[in-house]
């Protein structure tokens, strides 16, 4: 089945510039819907500039200037007129370092639905139970909701992060290197969650660890000066890549 049959979003021809810098350069590819996309690319490349424009959280940057369309639920989400509160609900995002808030473990996933509007209590509860749940944490944390986020690990804390981003139903999550401040094992349970978290909504996963995204993702992109050199099923990109900038990044040639 191609990409295009199945795409929640369609990225074209997408430019950004940071003052006079030039980042993303022309950047055009389709996100499939309940699929892991992975971002690969040398430091530099533009994947979390890329990233960044997809929920336009690059637009809290004042020098940054986009062009191009990325088109989700039908519009243009870089026209003028786009909601970026509701954008960023349906696109959630979770960042390189783990961010709680200084607050208790429920309040921290009860937050978003909050904003929303959600008082009841009863309400709230299952929201939280729910999001935990799908970040892969309500069996480590559920007797102890009332405890600062700050006390769990860093493992848990990503994860946290994760289920406070699920608490409002994303149709698509972000993840910018959600692994690179963690070690082996929470590397491993996060990855695993990703891997999970397919069955119910689309990841676009940018990684500077090329085995992560081997093992975690179903499509991949290799971005290089700010272009995108190659883009395809990932292990298509891995075994047979197209382009010989493409053969000499995954084998380790250079980056």
């Amino acid at each position: 089945m191609s990409v295009k049959s199945r795409e929640i979003m369609s990225i074209e021809n997408l430019n950004l510039k940071f003052d006079s810098t030039h980042v993303l350069k022309d950047v055009s590819l389709s996100i499939e819907k309940h699929r892991v996309t992975a971002i690969i690319g040398p430091s530099g490349s533009g994947k979390s500039s890329l990233l960044r424009c997809l929920n336009r959280m690059v637009d809290l940057t004042p020098t940054s200037k986009t062009d191009g369309a990325v088109y989700f639920e039908g519009g243009d989400i870089l026209s003028c007129d786009c909601d970026e509160v509701k954008l960023r609900q349906n696109i959630g995002m979770v960042f390189q370092k783990p961010n709680p808030f200084p607050r208790s473990i429920y309040d921290n996933v009860a937050y978003g639905p909050r904003l929303r509007g959600v008082k009841d209590r009863s309400q709230l509860d299952e929201i939280v139970q729910r999001a935990l749940k799908g970040a892969a944490l309500w069996s480590e944390v559920s007797n102890r909701l009332e405890d600062s986020a700050l006390e769990l690990s860093g493992g848990q804390q990503q994860r946290l992060c994760i289920a406070r981003s699920l608490a409002v139903r994303p149709q698509i999550l972000l993840m910018d290197e959600p692994c690179s401040a963690l070690d082996p094992a929470a590397t491993t349970r996060v990855e695993d969650l990703i891997s999970q978290l397919r069955n119910d909504i689309t990841v676009v996963l940018v990684t500077h660890n090329l085995q992560q995204a081997a093992r975690a993702s179903d499509y991949t992109a290799f971005l290089l000066g700010g272009e995108l050199v190659e883009f395809g099923e990932t292990e298509d990109i891995f075994t047979n890549p197209q382009d010989q900038r493409t053969d000499d990044y995954v084998t380790g040639r250079f980056g």
